[in-house]
């Protein structure tokens, strides 16, 4: 009956017309399915007592979708088709399970805006961080913009092999962090493993075979390797032209070469 009203007050003639929906604030504990709806872009929920999201199963072109205020406590197989989703409101439900949530969400490259707050997973610890991890293309999470620097501590913390890789090559880009250095704690990432180089081996040299222990380590190894930058400079002043060697009217001096390394 409220998709009925609906209906009637936006005037629409046919279902296949219908890109946006408004069903907040209907009192509302389950919703017959909505795939009659092919072209649905525009969904309101919210403020409602919805506890099932499986009349979303058909709604491929959805953009908007507010679920915000409701008693939704598992979106697992409810969401994840919904691949051109941009804007998702989450918030005030009884989401648990931080992981199997993000999860559910991953295939969304379009998310830009997400509301994940005043649900149980988001006092997790490092709930902001591993939704910013997990969810690369979210820029607006929880009303609050995220930073290039929270990214930055993100990869640190859940994948610090990355980090390291990305901190040691650097391309002249300034690095605040030490190398090796991990930005905050997580409570099952071990620190950072340098790689181990068997001894004896040298790069560039095809006929030595010394296996490494891991072979990501020696993608780890080249790549450092070749990043490696090397400038020599010379006081050309100090140093006697031909004239003034043959003419002897200059002393000799040592020369001085300076040489600087970098990555």
């Amino acid at each position: 009956q409220a998709i009925e009203n609906q209906l009637k007050i936006c005037g629409y003639k046919s279902s296949v017309d219908v890109v946006a929906l408004y069903l907040a604030r209907q009192g509302l504990r389950s919703i017959p399915s909505l795939s009659q709806f092919r072209r649905l872009r525009y969904l309101w929920i919210n403020n409602n007592k919805i506890q099932d999201l499986t009349f979303l199963i058909k709604n491929y072109y959805l953009t908007e979708l507010y679920l915000n205020n409701n008693e939704l406590t598992d979106v697992s197989g409810a969401l994840k088709h919904l691949r051109s989703l941009q804007i998702l409101f989450l918030h005030n439900n009884e989401l648990k399970k931080l992981g199997k949530t993000v999860k559910e969400l991953k295939g969304m490259i379009s998310l830009q805006t997400l509301n994940l707050f005043q649900n149980p997973l988001a006092y997790d610890p490092d709930y902001r961080l591993y939704v910013i991890y997990f969810l690369p293309s979210v820029q607006l999470l929880d009303r609050k913009l995220v930073t290039e620097r929270e990214r930055e501590t993100a990869l640190h913390l859940y994948n610090p092999k990355k980090a390291w890789v990305m901190q040691s090559i650097a391309f002249g880009k300034r690095v605040d962090t030490s190398l090796g250095t991990m930005v905050g704690s997580s409570r099952d990432t071990p620190p950072p493993r340098r790689p181990v180089t068997p001894s004896g081996h040298e790069f560039g040299n095809n006929t030595n075979k010394v296996p490494f222990e891991d072979p990501e380590d020696a993608v780890l190894v080249r790549a450092t390797t070749r990043s490696l930058m090397e400038f020599s400079s010379v006081d050309w002043n100090k140093v006697a032209t031909c004239q003034e060697r043959r003419l002897k009217n200059k002393e000799e001096e040592p020369l001085e070469k300076l040489t600087v390394q970098f990555r």
